[in-house]
């Protein structure tokens, strides 16, 4: 076999795919982060036709480059909470109006194998938003979130994901020198909102599109 680790994946994505179907969940598969940008152009959000959109923290989404081309659409009344410029009173309550919009896209910390959605949110605008309030929502997730099950998630979460977040943003949490979760008390904590999704309901509500591809963190 030429390329043993793509065919891994292949049949990796491919089963998970059928069990977070078995959970409601409805699941597209891409091959790199310019094929889940055509994904969700053109079999969701073709198919959805919605009229507003927004988003939550996620470098899968911005890696896909949906942020700069939604933004720029004429036809959808765009809630950008990625604006730097406004204040952060009007940041807020941006993130409030994205919680009634008709699409939502975000990303997700971890997928477990059996088709468990896991996250871990700061303001929890972003977990908020998959669990109820926008009609559909659209997770973007690399292959780099599977993980086996509930406890690998977490632990992803907590002892990776979230310190490395916390570097990115240049926050001076204690896991930004120490690299593990130290179950801090800061300020600027982000580490508050835990959700686990385990079926998708209304069914289909919640559209997953897993790239073959290691994305965001």
């Amino acid at each position: 076999m030429s390329n043993p680790i793509d065919q891994y994946w292949k049949v990796k994505l491919g089963e998970l795919k059928n069990t977070l179907e078995e959970n409601k969940f409805e699941v597209f598969l891409a091959e790199n982060a310019a094929d889940a940008k055509r994904v969700v152009l053109e079999k969701i959000i073709s198919e959805l036709k919605p009229r507003s959109v927004s988003w939550g923290g996620s470098m899968t989404f911005t890696a896909t480059s949906l942020y700069e081309e939604l933004k720029e659409n004429p036809d959808l009344v765009v809630i950008d909470t990625f604006d730097r410029k406004v204040s952060r009173e009007k940041a807020l309550e941006r993130r409030r109006q994205a919680l009634v919009v008709d699409l939502f896209i975000t990303g997700s910390n971890a997928i477990t194998q059996d088709g468990r959605l896991v996250n871990l949110d700061m303001i929890g605008n972003r977990v908020a938003a998959i669990t109820f309030g926008p009609n559909n929502v659209i997770i973007l997730a690399g292959r780099n979130k599977i993980v086996p099950d509930l406890e690998a998630a977490m632990l992803r979460i907590k002892d990776y994901a979230a310190p490395a977040n916390v570097m990115r943003l240049s926050l001076k949490n204690p896991c930004a020198k120490t690299g593990i979760c130290m179950d801090c008390r800061s300020p600027d904590r982000i580490c508050n909102h835990w959700t686990i999704t385990e079926k998708s309901f209304p069914e289909k509500r919640i559209k997953i599109v897993l790239i073959n591809e290691d994305l965001g963190l």
